[in-house]
């Protein structure tokens, strides 16, 4: 008994990584289609929330922080079972070229409100 809802988790988490997964690809192809990366870190069914990293190109990108909040209000709306999304930018090797400044425009009001055509 335990198994089957251990399995049902598991398999609940892989779908809503999936269905986010195909959102942005489908929605997002820009992210992509402009040398940038993006990947599902963690997604917890039980909570419904999310984390997706975005790097690549997209660090230091000056419309970076825009698509993160824009992916962070869209994403949960299009997800059954998500409630929740935190975008950040990746580590390591896809890591934020210009990190001070993507955290400058972070901060800026004109992002606030942006709505992207996705």
């Amino acid at each position: 008994m335990i198994i089957g809802r251990v399995r049902s988790i598991v398999m609940s988490a892989t779908t809503l990584e999936r269905q986010a997964r195909n959102y942005l690809s489908n929605n997002v192809p820009q992210i992509q289609q402009h040398g940038g990366d993006f990947e599902i870190r963690d997604v917890d069914e039980a909570a419904g929330t999310a984390t997706v990293a975005i790097g690549g190109a997209c660090s230091g990108c000056g419309i970076a922080p825009m698509t993160m909040k824009a992916i962070e209000r869209q994403l949960p709306e299009s997800v059954d079972g998500l409630e929740d999304v935190e975008v950040v930018r990746s580590g390591g090797p896809r890591a934020a070229v210009m990190p001070s400044k993507t955290d400058e425009m972070e901060e800026m009001d004109e992002y606030e409100d942006y709505s992207p055509p996705f």
